[in-house]
């Protein structure tokens, strides 16, 4: 089961949400930096599921392109969450998402010998921030910002939170990390803080860099048009950096409206745009639930598109059931 040179997880034979992780160099151990205490969050229902997959690939696979940079980049999660979520937990286990995204797979590259960097990096990622190799932690966009950050570098991490208990949550896991003032948590709507960070501070080399990644839940339906109108202020604030917005496909005319705007807005702009979509398709006797998503980027890094096409056509056919299942990459 282990493969050289190549750390995965591989499914567990006890429980379906455990797994083991093996890696060429570390072996089976507890992430440095992080205490098994800080797990103070309520649990979510979606942590782990397809939606979290391409999120997550895509968010790594652009911080690693921008961090080759050695200036410092201030980093901005608008609706960051609680942080850290259980996978064996009560809301995780009751919609059981992670089973048809992450855990579905693990399962699946099990069979390959080789994995395209981004996949191996997400599953990398994720198992360092599990001990025993069991994958019952799942880490949300700000612990694996968190991860790329570079001291030396000057890296800034802002988060944002308006839900009382997650942004109470969120600011409880950070602090065990003693980040000190490099990562600060908010409890605030996430869209109007960017007011105050965008354009960035200069780093030390006078540069300004910042990547930003925009995920709100959209149970709201003004939400869309929030997610358009703020591309379109900071790509005339803020022109050169990087945003990342997650979006549901649903059958609702916002949704279906949102990555059309934005590609109209980022042309205006004439600024380079990525926009990667994954269905996973519906399984029989499967009803509603959120079954396609898609990761739109601005200013992505050129080596993206690449990359997640790579990723794609792994996690693709890994997550595919039933009808309607696709997954593309587009750009400018």
């Amino acid at each position: 089961m282990t493969r050289e040179g190549h750390g995965v997880f591989a499914a567990g034979p006890q429980n379906r949400c455990e797994a083991l992780y093996y890696t060429k160099n570390q072996g089976l151990a507890w992430l440095i930096g992080y205490h098994r205490s800080m797990f103070s969050y309520r649990h979510a229902f979606h942590a782990g599921n397809h939606a979290d997959v391409l999120k997550h690939i895509t968010l790594l696979a652009t911080m690693r392109h921008l961090m080759q940079k050695e200036a410092g980049i201030t980093l901005i999660d608008t609706h960051a969450g609680a942080g850290l979520y259980r996978l064996d937990g009560d809301y995780s286990q009751k919609g059981a998402e992670a089973e048809d995204g992450l855990f579905k797979l693990l399962a699946a590259v099990e069979k390959r010998d080789t994995l395209p960097e981004p996949v191996q990096d997400y599953l990398e990622q994720i198992a360092s921030f599990n001990a025993n190799g069991q994958a019952r932690i799942y880490p949300g966009s700000p612990f694996l910002m968190h991860k790329l950050m570079r001291h030396a570098s000057r890296d800034r991490l802002r988060l944002f939170e308006l839900h009382p208990t997650d942004s109470k949550s969120l600011t409880s896991n950070i602090a065990q990390l003693g980040a000190g003032r490099t990562v600060t948590v908010s409890r605030e709507d996430g869209f109007e803080a960017l007011k105050k960070l965008l354009p960035p501070p200069a780093s030390a080399t006078g540069s300004k860099r910042a990547m930003v990644l925009i995920d709100p839940s959209y149970e709201i339906k003004s939400d869309y048009a929030k997610v358009a109108n703020v591309i379109q202020e900071y790509l005339k604030r803020f022109s050169t950096g990087t945003y990342l917005v997650w979006y549901p496909i649903i059958p609702r005319p916002e949704a279906h409206d949102l990555p059309r705007r934005l590609r109209t807005l980022a042309n205006q702009a004439q600024k380079p745009w990525l926009n990667a979509t994954l269905a996973i398709g519906r399984g029989a006797g499967d009803e509603g639930g959120l079954v396609a998503s898609g990761m739109f980027v601005i200013n992505p890094p050129f080596t993206l598109k690449d990359q997640i096409q790579k990723a794609l056509d792994v996690v693709g056919p890994a997550l595919a059931r039933g009808t309607g299942k696709s997954w593309a990459v587009e750009s400018s």
